[in-house]
């Protein structure tokens, strides 16, 4: 029985690079590198092994900025069959609810699905929150923190990494899964992949097309608010020594040691 499987990804900065908008509280994305969520390539590496042991088809959905149009086709380039970009400036400024109101409603219109696959979290926000959420929104059984997962297409048989051991589930498709970077290593884009991506076309959706209001999306849509920002400051208590002062400066570094129980 074949399954068909979408895998929600993100589009998203650069570790090194994030900076945030201290008065709208939001993520300043522009003149940043950006990358595939980590986390979402092992999703997309899952859904597409599946897809070669029970056959089906992969299709990638994101929401962002048009330039999230790159990242999609780098899926496509790995081998997913279709590709999806949610994009409006009404989405701008969603919170971990608001993305996951529109990532079901997109599922909803392109589906019906059988597996909905997605990473743990993203590195940009790491609330883990997106794919649980969705699922809630979508009334599906939800299971997290996957490290491995086996599919007959009807049921998955996942196991789950948690503290202290594992948890063995077995669920009933449809279902959604957020998995961890254990469960496999990603491939690397073949350059035949590569030139069938930059050929390939994005389909895109808006908030018309998914019958969503300005009230439910985006900034507006979302009940949470970043509502304060501040950078850690950080202070050291320093002792100088120099010249003839070198060798107490020698001793004074022993007593710090000793204090600490190095030596």
């Amino acid at each position: 029985m074949s399954v068909r499987t979408a895998v929600l990804i993100k589009q998203v900065p650069d570790s090194d690079e994030i900076k945030m908008d201290p008065e709208k509280g939001t993520m300043i994305r522009e003149g940043a590198g950006n990358i595939v969520n980590p986390l979402d390539l092992n999703a997309l590496e899952t859904a597409l092994s599946l897809r070669g042991e029970l056959g089906g088809s992969v299709t990638v959905v994101s929401m962002g900025p048009p330039q999230a149009d790159i990242a999609l086709r780098e899926t496509l380039a790995l081998g997913a069959d279709k590709a999806c970009l949610l994009s409006d400036r009404f989405f701008a400024g969603a919170d971990s609810w608001a993305t996951s109101l529109t990532l079901a409603k997109a599922l909803e219109k392109l589906g019906p699905f059988d597996l909905i696959i997605a990473g743990e979290k993203a590195t940009d926000g790491e609330t883990g929150q997106v794919g649980p959420e969705v699922a809630a929104i979508m009334d599906l059984p939800c299971s997290t923190y996957v490290s491995s997962v086996v599919c007959d297409g009807k049921c998955a048989v996942v196991r789950r990494t948690v503290e202290g051991g594992i948890e063995t589930q077995r669920i009933k498709l449809p279902c959604l899964l957020t998995v961890l970077n254990d469960i496999n290593e990603p491939s690397m884009p073949t350059l035949r992949g590569k030139k069938s991506a930059r050929r390939a076309s994005v389909d895109t959706l808006n908030a018309a097309d998914l019958r969503l209001s300005k009230e439910e999306a985006g900034l507006v849509g979302s009940p949470t608010r970043v509502v304060k920002i501040s950078h850690p400051k950080i202070s050291r208590k320093t002792e100088f020594y120099s010249g003839r002062e070198l060798e107490r400066g020698f001793e004074r570094v022993l007593e710090i040691l000793r204090e600490l129980a190095v030596l």
